[in-house]
């Protein structure tokens, strides 16, 4: 994740800049929030959406970003709710239960066009799909975003002891997934 400016939070606060600063904004946290995204959603063109959906809701709420907390973490938020949702839209369209959610996600992980054909790389794909959805949002912060639990904890809203022993259990759910294969 970039590194929060004030000079940038100050001119998303000024009418006359909020345009070009809002613009750098998407320059700088496109791509770490399109991977966070990507991890959750699986597909490229959903991710896309995500992504795009989430600075449309940062634009549409900048006015409600008080500088409480990071810029970074507010967008997260913002990521990781859209993220959520369009899980939900999707296992409902599909008529998908919660219970049947991991071999959904194997699925999209598996018709995804924009893989790379790495199967050590799909198996771990499928290996965190197969987590429950707050477990496999903390592994994905954690290990590939490389987040510390104390940034994780303003990102989500959860104690810093919780968010460790969620990654432990989703760690060990991985390895179990690896020893079966």
């Amino acid at each position: 994740m970039p590194a929060d400016n004030q000079d940038l939070i100050e001119r998303l606060r000024k009418p006359e800049t909020v345009s070009d600063a809002f613009t750098e904004v998407i320059k700088s946290y496109s791509e770490p929030l399109y991977w966070q995204i990507r991890r959750m959603v699986q597909t490229h063109d959903d991710a896309d959406d995500v992504l795009e959906n989430t600075f449309m809701k940062a634009w549409q709420n900048l006015e409600n970003f008080r500088g409480e907390a990071r810029l970074s973490t507010w967008l997260y938020k913002i990521a990781i709710n859209e993220s959520l949702s369009h899980l939900e839209r999707e296992r409902r369209r599909a008529g998908v239960s919660l219970d049947d959610d991991a071999a959904f996600q194997a699925s999209l992980i598996e018709s995804d066009e924009y893989i790379d054909g790495d199967k050590l790389a799909t198996d771990l794909r499928k290996a965190v799909a197969s987590l429950p959805e707050k477990q496999r949002l903390v592994f994905n912060m954690k290990y590939f975003d490389e987040l510390k639990f104390e940034e994780m904890s303003n990102i989500l809203g959860t104690s810093v002891g919780a968010l460790k022993a969620s990654y432990h259990l989703a760690v060990k759910k991985i390895e179990n997934f690896f020893k079966k294969i």
